[in-house]
């Protein structure tokens, strides 16, 4: 395994990386990753990563190149802490050659430096994640579109691996413009996009704002303006977010409040999601863009001539809305109010929660699929 590293597909930001592959109630051995190369260590000190599966998981991890992350997929493979650096070590040791297997890179934009995860060759694909999410919640996504598209997932900026500028806005006209860089970037004239919560918010942004640059909107329980009075709006508009610089944060205390508020979140892919959430947020500026983020989808404004819901009405490409009947962020009552809008668009409504593409995927990729092919 360690013999087929290929630094090509996955490089440590700052240079070197420290992964533990670890046996279920067994032992473990680390894998250093620097200049370019992966070394076997004694186990000691803190990991990065954290791999861990059970014997002959390992056997077919070591003897069958895609089987790391086949066994990541199906649960037989556990990532812990920092799933950038987890799933990059198994893609760079998957031995894989071709132009469209799994990669990470780092873009150089105009204004950020952005984090992404690629694979496939075909159409280009953008995938957008939520509110204290990363590209990594997309895993599922690039895995199960990559033999029609390229699909590339991206860290927004103030998220996962992506700069996080102190006093941005991190409202959707900032984080469309970071969009439209990274297309740039790229050399992509045009692409389809698909965003979950925040990033569907973002997805809408970019289509309003530069219709050309998008194909179609694959929009999975996206975050949308609220309709209903604000009552915290004045005071929160008097709050900053740059608070979050200074705000005292114990990785336990924090652990333990998101443990009491997230059913599950130290199982599965539960648990990788509340990691990817915990790296950015224990960071000074990780949290102040999360608390901006999310003070720009409170406070922005529906209606009046600039406001969400009129401007909605002149989205021009064409879009899918995916809904989770039992999604308590965004509730499926929005989806009467977006067929008002947009009387043309089409609605999926399935039995998941906020995160569609996690909690049923094989539903959410064959509509997103399907749709995007037509």
């Amino acid at each position: 395994m360690i013999g087929r590293f290929d630094p090509a597909v996955f490089e440590p930001q700052g240079g070197s990386a420290r992964v533990r592959l670890a046996v279920s109630g067994g032992d473990a051995v680390d894998v250093v990753l620097e200049r370019g190369a992966a070394r076997l260590a004694r186990a000691g000190g803190e990991a990065d990563a954290t791999l861990t599966a059970d014997l002959p998981t390992w056997a077919v991890i070591a003897d069958d190149t895609d089987g790391a992350m086949r066994s990541f997929r199906s649960g037989r493979l556990a990532v812990r802490r920092n799933l950038h650096v987890g799933v990059g070590f198994l893609a760079a040791c998957s031995g894989a050659s071709g132009a469209g297997r799994l990669r990470f890179r780092t873009v150089l934009t105009r204004r950020a430096r952005l984090s992404a995860l690629e694979a496939g060759i075909g159409p280009p694909v953008l995938a957008i994640h939520g509110l204290g999410g990363t590209k990594g919640s997309f895993l599922y996504t690039v895995a199960a579109l990559a033999d029609r598209f390229r699909v590339i997932a991206v860290d927004l900026p103030g998220f996962g691996d992506s700069d996080k500028p102190i006093g941005a806005a991190y409202d959707a006209a900032f984080f469309a413009e970071a969009m439209i860089d990274l297309l740039d970037a790229l050399e992509l004239d045009r692409a389809d996009l698909i965003g979950n919560s925040l990033g569907g918010r973002v997805a809408l942004e970019v289509a309003l704002r530069d219709p050309e640059r998008v194909g179609r909107l694959a929009l999975l329980a996206p975050s949308l303006a609220w309709r209903r009075p604000r009552r915290w709006a004045p005071m929160l508009r008097l709050v900053r977010p740059e608070l979050g610089l200074v705000q005292l944060a114990p990785r336990a205390i924090v652990e333990g409040v998101v443990h009491r508020v997230i059913p599950g979140a130290d199982q599965g892919w539960t648990a990788a999601g509340v990691d990817e959430f915990l790296r950015s947020y224990l960071t000074p500026a990780g949290r102040a863009a999360f608390y901006a983020a999310a003070r720009q989808i409170y406070l922005e404004e529906p209606h009046g001539q600039d406001g969400f819901w009129p401007r909605l009405r002149g989205l021009k490409p064409q879009a899918l809305f995916i809904w989770g009947r039992r999604d308590t962020l965004v509730p499926i009552a929005f989806a009467r109010h977006v067929a008002e809008a947009l009387p043309y668009a089409r609605h999926l409504e399935l039995d998941c929660g906020h995160v569609p593409q996690m909690e049923r995927p094989r539903q959410t990729h064959t509509a997103v699929a399907a749709f995007l092919a037509r």
